[in-house]
C-alpha cells in the first residue's frame, strides 16, 4: 500500500496539471454554494443574487488554478480583474480571494525574489480595488480590519512560498553536491585502480624479466654441459624448476588483486633490502659473479626503518640491474652491488665490468621497460638516478633515495 501511494505521488509530480485541475475543480464546486450562502446570509437588498454571469466569472477564476504553475502572473491578474468586476456590479466574489492567495504562494515558491514581491502587491491592490468598487456599488466594502487581515494572509502565504523555494534550492544543492562528490569519488577510484594496475604491471615486468632471464641462462648452460656433465645439467634444470615455481608464486600473488570475483587475494610481504643477499646468491647460481656490500652509516638505526616503498624500489632496482648484467655483460663479467644507508638517504649502486647493454643482439630493442621502470620508481620517491657506462668499462646503475631523518 505504501509503495502504491509513493508511486501515485511520483506520478502526480510528473503530471502537475492533473492535481491542479482537481484542486481548481474543488474550489469551483465550493464557490457556487458559497456565493449563494453569502447572498442569503448577507444583505439581499444590497448584494445581487448569483446569476449566470457572476457564477461564470467565479468558476473561471477558480479553474485558473489549473495553470498556476505555467502562467501564475497572468492568472493572478485575471482573478484580480474578475474580483473587481464582480464587486463593481454588486456581486459577491465568493472564494476568489482564496484563489489569489494560492497564486501568491505559487509565485513565491516558483519565481525569484524580485518577481515574487510583485505578487502580494498585485493581490492586495486587487483586494483594495474590489472593496472600493463594492462600496461604490452599494455593497459591503469592509474596512481597515478587512484590509489588515488580507495583508496578513497574503504576507503569510508569500513567506510560506519563499520558505518552500529556499528549502527546494537547499535540497537541490545537496543533491548536486552529492552527485559531485560521487563523481569525484568515482574519478579517484578510477585513478587509484589505474595506478594500482600500473604498479602491478611494473612488478610483473620486474619479476618476469628477472626470472625468465635467469632461467634462459640456466637452460643454455644445461644444454652446453648436457653430454659432458650430466650432474651439472641436472643442477641447472633443478634451478630452472625452482625459479619457475618462485616466478609463478610471485605472479599469482600480484595478479590476484585483479580478480573481480570478490575473493580477496593473498598478498605476501613485498621484498626489500633484506632480500638482496638471496637475490645475489641466485645470480651467482645463474653464473654471474656478484659481490655484495650492505653498509649502514646511521647511528642507532637499522634497515627495518627504511620506508616500505623505498625498500621495494631498491630491491627492484638491484634485481633489474643484475638481470641486465646477466643478459648483456657477457659470460666472464663480474658485478658489484653496494647498498649504503647514509644519514638522510639510501644509496644503491650496481656495477659490472662486462660489455654493457650496447652489445645486444641486432634485433633487440635498445631501451626496454626495465630501465624505464627504474627511472619511474626512483622519480616516484624523489631520488636521483644515473644509468650509463662506467669510466673504466662496463655498465653502472647508481641511485640515491632521500630518507626522512629518524
Amino acid at each position: 500500500m505504501r509503495n502504491t501511494i509513493v508511486s501515485l505521488r511520483t506520478w502526480f509530480r510528473g503530471h502537475p496539471l492533473i492535481p491542479d485541475a482537481i484542486f481548481g475543480g474543488a474550489l469551483a464546486a465550493a464557490s457556487v454554494p458559497f456565493a449563494h450562502a453569502a447572498h442569503v446570509l448577507g444583505d439581499p437588498g444590497r448584494l445581487r443574487a448569483p446569476d449566470a454571469v457572476g457564477l461564470g466569472l467565479i468558476v473561471a477564476g477558480c479553474l485558473s488554478v489549473t495553470l498556476r504553475r505555467h502562467r501564475p502572473f497572468l492568472m493572478l491578474f485575471l482573478v484580480c480583474l474578475a474580483e473587481v468586476a464582480l464587486a463593481s456590479t454588486g456581486r459577491d466574489p465568493s472564494l476568489l480571494w482564496l484563489v489569489t492567495l494560492v497564486l501568491v504562494y505559487t509565485i513565491a515558491a516558483g519565481r525569484g525574489l524580485a518577481l515574487s514581491l510583485c505578487a502580494p502587491a498585485l493581490a492586495f491592490t486587487g483586494h483594495v480595488l474590489s472593496s472600493s468598487a463594492a462600496g461604490g456599488a452599494g455593497g459591503w466594502s469592509g474596512g481597515w480590519s478587512d484590509h489588515l487581515l488580507m495583508a496578513v494572509f497574503t504576507a503569510s502565504l508569500w513567506i510560506a512560498g519563499r520558505s518552500v523555494r529556499l528549502r527546494r534550492a537547499y535540497q537541490g544543492e545537496l543533491r548536486d553536491r552529492a552527485r559531485r562528490v560521487e563523481r569525484a569519488r568515482e574519478a579517484d577510484t578510477r585513478a587509484a585502480r589505474a595506478e594500482e594496475r600500473s604498479r602491478i604491471a611494473r612488478e610483473l615486468h620486474d619479476v618476469i624479466a628477472h626470472h625468465v632471464s635467469v632461467m634462459t641462462v640456466q637452460a643454455a648452460a644445461a644444454r652446453r654441459v648436457l653430454a659432458s656433465n650430466p650432474d651439472g645439467a641436472r643442477e641447472a634444470l633443478s634451478a630452472i624448476e625452482e625459479l619457475g615455481r618462485t616466478a609463478m608464486a610471485e605472479m599469482r600473488g600480484m595478479v590476484g588483486v585483479l580478480r573481480t570475483d570478490g575473493t580477496p587475494a593473498e598478498r605476501n610481504p613485498q621484498p626489500g633490502v633484506r632480500e638482496i643477499p638471496a637475490l645475489v646468491d641466485q645470480m651467482r647460481e645463474a653464473g654471474l659473479r656478484t659481490q655484495l656490500w650492505i653498509e649502514d652509516e646511521r647511528e642507532g638505526t637499522s634497515t627495518k626503518e627504511t620506508p616500505p616503498g623505498v625498500d621495494l624500489a631498491a630491491y627492484r632496482l638491484v634485481q633489474e640491474a643484475l638481470t641486465n648484467s646477466l643478459r648483456h655483460a657477457g659470460p666472464r663479467a663480474r658485478a658489484w652491488v653496494t647498498v649504503r644507508h647514509e644519514p638522510g638517504e639510501l644509496a644503491v649502486q650496481v656495477e659490472d665490468d662486462g660489455l654493457g647493454p650496447g652489445a645486444r643482439d641486432p634485433g633487440e630493442e635498445v631501451t626496454g621497460h626495465g630501465l624505464a621502470g627504474i627511472r619511474e620508481r626512483v622519480a616516484l620517491y624523489g631520488g636521483l638516478l644515473r644509468i650509463g657506462p662506467r669510466p673504466g668499462g662496463g655498465f653502472e646503475v647508481n641511485a640515491r633515495f632521500p630518507l626522512k631523518d629518524t
